[in-house]
């Protein structure tokens, strides 16, 4: 019988973090560890890290699910906001697959972190239009219509008052302009108002580390918009990358 215990890896601006997945419960049977993006984040010097990660939780399986802070389509990253520009144009899956020696299977870092959510979390279940908005160093997006994944949405690219909108308001924003918690929630407001006009989602889930403060800022979200925060929290986008891979080659857990 095919294990359903896969490692996933989740390659953010700062940290590369990983854990063996228990795909029948969406649960961690690992600790989650991080190891440090390195800088410059080029290709040969993110596929070293990775193969520490996998060493270090001692992974013997054969199969790498990896969430990728890009576009990602087939394998091969299209973007590269938050990673080396020497990103754009390669194969992700072999780079790392290249560095472990292992099968690996690749996807957009927030549509891993909204794939978790909608199987095991806050979505579960939600039918129309749902929204995952991971807060982070940028502003990552998963986007669903009744229960399937439109992958590389990148509403943190939106222009939001002639800025991209993860440089108006992300993580990273709030620290480069020293942002009070009333600051940042009346600029995330904006932003979450001007998504609604564009996609008018049934449900917002917030995710990232900023989500953990939800409470600070949240007093300045819009009442009518129907927002939430992520179920799976910081491990979101580790399970999630575990699912897609799995599913992508043995098929629906």
């Amino acid at each position: 019988m095919q294990t359903k215990n896969i490692l996933g890896i989740d390659v953010g601006a700062s940290g590369i973090k990983g854990a063996i997945i228990d795909l029948e419960k969406g649960e961690l049977i690992t600790e989650r560890m991080k190891l440090a993006t390195p800088k410059p984040a080029t290709p040969a010097a993110v596929g070293e890290v990775i193969k520490e990660l996998v060493a270090k939780i001692g992974y013997e399986g054969n199969l790498i699910g990896c969430g990728f802070p890009s576009i990602v389509k087939h394998g091969v990253a299209y973007s590269a906001a938050n990673i080396d520009e020497a990103w754009i144009g390669t194969n992700i899956e072999t780079v790392v697959s290249e560095a472990t020696g292992k099968e690996v299977i690749a996807m957009n870092d927030a549509d891993a972190a909204g794939l978790s959510e909608m199987r095991y979390g806050k979505g579960k279940g939600q039918k129309g239009t749902v929204m995952l908005i991971t807060i982070g160093s940028g502003l990552g997006s998963a986007l669903f219509i009744n229960g399937h994944l439109v992958p590389n949405s990148e509403f943190g690219h939106l222009y939001l008052h002639g800025w991209v909108a993860e440089h108006y308001v992300s993580n990273t924003a709030r620290k480069k302009y020293d942002m009070t918690w009333e600051g940042f929630g009346k600029r995330f407001n904006e932003y979450l108002l001007h998504v609604d006009r564009l996609m008018s989602p049934d449900l917002v889930i917030l995710g990232g580390g900023i989500s953990n403060e939800y409470k600070e800022f949240g007093k300045y979200i819009d009442k009518k918009l129907n927002v939430t925060t992520a179920a799976m929290f910081n491990h979101s986008g580790i399970i999630g990358a575990a699912l897609y891979a799995y599913e992508a080659k043995f098929g629906e857990i």
